[in-house]
């Protein structure tokens, strides 16, 4: 039933996809198998998108299928125990910015590989990364930006957590639509994701995990 998963969500096939979900959750299949296969199935998704099969409106509907899917789940996923996770990390599109499909697939991918995320949403400002990284205590901090006035953004909140003290406390990768490794060292970040998959190699290398 897992491949069928994989296939219906990398086919777009919304409904079918969430019925299977809902029909594994029924029997009580371990909610880490129907994630292991939502990232398959995403890791389709990435791959079609970089040949130019798929485009932007089919990433929004993967995005939204992942939603869907973790909000079935979520319940059966509580339960499991905390000592599981590898690693703790920070996310959210800066402020200016409102686009979260990217954030939204990197913290969807992030929490299937183990990490628990706190994410803070869109048009984050400055001093509200600095409060969460106070009181949630990240390894890592994600910063996310479509829009090139994000850029100035991304800068002015690695230069917050600067000043407030944090900066060597947390790693800060940057990623999102025109992001490069020229905006990653302009931002003052200590890398960049270039697609979902890569952020969380990021991840696991800053909080050495397996």
């Amino acid at each position: 039933m897992s491949k069928k998963l994989v296939n219906a969500i990398a086919d777009m096939k919304e409904e079918e996809a969430l019925s299977l979900v809902k029909k594994m959750a029924e029997d009580g299949t371990d909610p880490k198998a129907i994630l292991d296969a939502a990232r398959q199935a995403m890791d389709i998704v990435g791959e079609r998108y970089e040949k130019g099969t798929y485009f932007l409106p089919e990433l929004m509907l993967a995005g939204e299928m992942m939603t869907q899917i973790t909000e079935v789940i979520k319940p059966e996923l509580a339960k499991m125990p905390e000592n599981e996770k590898i690693g703790k990390v920070l996310i959210g599109t800066v402020e200016g910015d409102i686009h979260d499909i990217g954030k939204n697939i990197v913290t969807f991918m992030l929490d299937v590989n183990g990490f628990e995320v706190l994410d803070l949403g869109v048009d984050v400002p400055a001093n509200k990364f600095v409060d969460a990284v106070k009181e949630f205590q990240p390894q890592v901090v994600a910063l996310s930006g479509f829009l090139t006035l994000a850029f100035d953004a991304m800068k002015d909140t690695v230069t917050a957590i600067e000043t407030a003290g944090l900066r060597d406390s947390v790693q800060i990768m940057v990623g999102g639509g025109q992001v490069n490794e020229e905006i990653s060292k302009y931002a003052g970040a200590d890398a960049y994701g270039d697609n979902a998959m890569s952020g969380v190699t990021l991840a696991k290398k800053w909080t050495g995990a397996k």
